[in-house]
């Protein structure tokens, strides 16, 4: 349970982005409130994984697809529009204003009561960045619409896996002290995700005609010089000195932000930027029409607190780094698939049982390592962030379990058969494409441990590319298979009767708030 009261008026509701960070978690929040809920996703396959799939009815289409669009949204009160990409490039605005015109125009259609949008807080009359330039426009879009709108427009949003808390930590981790640019000292209104999931859940219910913004915040205001020492304090750790430069400087802080972060170029760029002017509700309307929740909102530092615990406990529902692109899969003859292919196999036999091994494989990477050479999967990491890619510190969700679509370091697991074969796909840069798989089957009273890195080399670099790291891979896959194997032998060792993981538990509740997952 987390805390969402059930609605005496439940409606029917589409939610769009349901892949992503905020969607994931609102999504069974609008169950637990008794609405019916349909998720719109581009591939269902990255949601196979949620303990919510069997409630919802999902819909595979996109959002420029505006007749598949109109039919799922048949039937629909309440349409969630939580779709935002972090992309730049040519045309980014554009279409993120075409995308919300069709979806308006096919809400019009269909006959929908209300579109609740998720904005960004920003200071009138300001210069904008791209992204919050295009986050206004978009929520103008749904305003101007026939259809009425709630736009939320929230600042930093301060939950476990959220993007803007990852960067909030890790520079606070990272240097004891920190030359910063001048933007460090504008002041910031947090939220917490739990009160911008009440806020959003809530939308759904509010009566009557409705169509305006509404400033959502934790009411604490805080410069984002002190939001980093607050976290620092919370963490235990000693006091952070920022000292602010006068100089604003967003590429190069965006650029540093991708180096000592997991939260690679193509999203630090558009964070830092979105910094650069202060970001404060400038009204609190929204009580109103949607009453505080029990204990009132989050403070700033309880919010951080509450997210270093379930990143502790192992009870991230999403998070920033599991909503990304799309690719192909891997075909399923790499051989005959009419690429270049390069294989490195590796085998290994065990005495332990296949559930052993298979332990270790599921939880492979983040804190656990990659079983081999941590120096040179760590050099190779920082390799990827200087060009601007994923870098291995992205993590994992969960410490033991994965699920298709979640990012572990610079992979993301593309298939996953539980207790055989993990799939994993490389959002590293490099010049082709590659995967690595990782099965175990049963082997006379043990296993048989078996790895395969996979390359579609691109052009005449991705042969060279293959070439060059050949003799790393010669030291690090056979390392690799002995290590895991070696792992799981100990594990039997430990824990002679091999048991499935279970899935996470809910953290229990407490006096001080209510159940549920919410940080």
């Amino acid at each position: 349970m987390t805390g969402i009261p059930l609605t005496p008026h439940p409606k029917t509701v589409l939610v769009t982005g349901a892949t992503g960070y905020i969607g994931g978690r609102l999504v069974p929040r609008l169950l637990e409130a008794g609405h019916r809920v349909k998720v719109l996703v581009r591939t269902p396959a990255k949601i196979a994984g949620v303990p919510w799939l069997e409630q919802v009815e999902v819909v595979q289409s996109s959002l420029d697809d505006g007749g598949a669009l109109k039919a799922a949204l048949a039937g629909v009160d309440v349409l969630y529009y939580l779709v935002h990409s972090m992309a730049g490039g040519s045309g980014f605005e554009a279409k993120e204003k075409a995308m919300a015109a069709l979806t308006a125009e096919a809400a019009e259609s269909a006959g929908v009561d209300r579109i609740v949008y998720l904005g960004g807080l920003h200071p009138s009359g300001a210069e904008l960045s791209t992204h919050m330039r295009s986050r206004e426009a978009v929520g103008k879009i749904f305003l101007d619409s026939p259809v009425d709108a709630v736009v939320f427009q929230a600042g930093v949003v301060i939950g476990s896996g959220s993007a803007s808390f990852e960067m909030i930590r890790h520079l606070s981790e990272t240097l004891p002290l920190m030359p910063a640019p001048s933007w460090v000292r504008n002041k910031i209104e947090a939220i917490a995700v739990r009160d911008v999931l009440y806020y959003l859940v809530g939308a759904a219910s509010l009566e009557g005609p409705i169509n305006r913004t509404f400033d959502i915040g934790s009411r604490q205001v805080l410069t984002y010089a002190g939001m980093m020492q607050e976290y620092a304090a919370e963490a235990g750790l000693p006091y952070r000195m920022v000292l602010a430069l006068p100089v604003p400087a967003p590429k190069l802080a965006g650029m540093w932000v991708a180096l000592t972060t997991p939260i690679p170029l193509s999203m630090s760029l558009p964070l830092v930027e979105s910094l650069q002017h202060d970001a404060v509700a400038r009204e609190h309307d929204i009580d109103d029409f949607i009453p505080q929740p029990d204990g009132g909102l989050t403070p700033y530092r309880r919010a951080v607190a509450l997210a270093l615990g379930r990143e502790r406990d192992g009870q991230v529902e999403t998070t920033w780094a599991n909503a990304g692109a799309d690719a192909d899969p891997l075909p399923s003859d790499p051989e005959w698939a009419g690429h270049r292919v390069y294989v490195d196999e590796r085998s290994y036999s065990s005495p332990a049982a296949p559930d052993h091994v298979w332990t270790i494989i599921e939880g492979i990477g983040g804190q656990n390592g990659w079983y081999s050479l941590p120096l040179a999967w760590s050099v190779r990491g920082w390799l990827d962030k200087l060009t601007g890619g994923a870098g291995l510190a992205r993590g994992r969700r969960h410490p033991r379990l994965l699920a298709e679509g979640e990012v572990v370091d610079w992979w993301r697991v593309e298939r996953i058969d539980r207790g055989r074969l993990l799939r994993l796909r490389a959002e590293m840069r490099a010049p082709g494409r590659a995967w690595l798989e990782l099965m175990v089957e049963p082997e006379g009273n043990g296993s048989l441990y078996r790895q395969r890195a996979i390359f579609f080399p691109k052009g005449l670099s991705g042969k060279l590319y293959w070439l060059a790291v050949l003799p790393f891979h010669s030291l690090i896959f056979p390392a690799m298979s002995r290590n895991i194997a070696a792992a799981a032998q100990r594990l039997a060792e430990t824990e002679p009767e091999a048991k499935p993981v279970p899935e996470p538990e809910r953290a229990p509740k407490t006096e001080s708030e209510p159940a549920g997952p919410n940080a």
